[in-house]
């Protein structure tokens, strides 16, 4: 763990046009390596969000370069980046974003199922043992949409991993929770990133943002 990179930005920089031209962020230069915990933090607008979009390839529009698991993602199709974020990236945003009308265990498997690696019976085992992870298995069969929050989040963290990704992603993750689960869901990360995965963190939670091996502020669009 930590001598292999995983994920380098390089020159990145980054505009807004509508209302009017505005510099974002402002040559980026960054590397994450294996089983790093990093956390990204700033006031609002200090461009946080935006250079998490752009490190999980889901903003293309900017200059500079982005390398993860040694592939250039800067450059690639739409249908290139979907397939490579589904195998190598996992996401947990502030929103859970399940789907009410499916169960806790459909909404896990889902990513699985269009990476198509697995058989449907292993994708199942492996979306059981994910929820298993996060306290949520007795939960399966239950429609998401019945369940708190925070179960919520949990059962969102383990669709992030079904395919143990390379990195998770995350944009305030505990932004839309009270103390008690933002609680629970920290030490959730704090398994993850102990299991060796790489994780990218947007937060404004102090506590979160302790927790990481690395917190990195931004100011301005600039690393500082």
């Amino acid at each position: 763990m930590f001598n292999t990179t995983v994920l380098k930005a390089s020159g990145v920089n980054k505009f807004f046009h509508e209302p009017e031209d505005f510099h974002v962020l402002s040559d980026i230069n960054l590397e994450v390596m294996k089983g790093e915990f990093v956390s990204l933090v700033g006031k609002s607008g200090s461009g946080k969000s935006t250079l998490l979009y752009l490190l999980s390839t889901l903003d293309t529009d900017y200059e500079g370069r982005i390398d993860i698991n040694n592939v250039k993602v800067t450059g690639l199709s739409q249908n290139e980046l979907s397939r490579f974020r589904n195998e190598y990236i996992g996401f947990v945003f502030q929103f859970h974003f399940l789907l009410p009308e499916f169960t806790v265990l459909q909404n896990v498997m889902m990513p699985a199922l269009k990476l198509g690696k697995y058989s449907h019976a292993e994708v199942e085992e492996r979306a059981i043992q994910k929820l298993s992870q996060m306290e949520m298995h007795v939960h399966a069969k239950k429609l998401s949409g019945k369940l708190s929050g925070g179960q919520q989040q949990r059962v969102a963290i383990a669709r992030a991993m079904i395919n143990d990704p390379l990195i998770i992603m995350a944009d305030e993750p505990t932004g839309n929770l009270d103390s008690a689960n933002a609680g629970i869901v920290l030490e959730l990360f704090q398994g993850i990133a102990a299991r060796g995965n790489t994780i990218i963190a947007v937060t404004h939670d102090l506590d979160f943002a302790r927790t990481a091996a690395r917190t990195i502020e931004l100011v301005d669009g600039k690393i500082i």
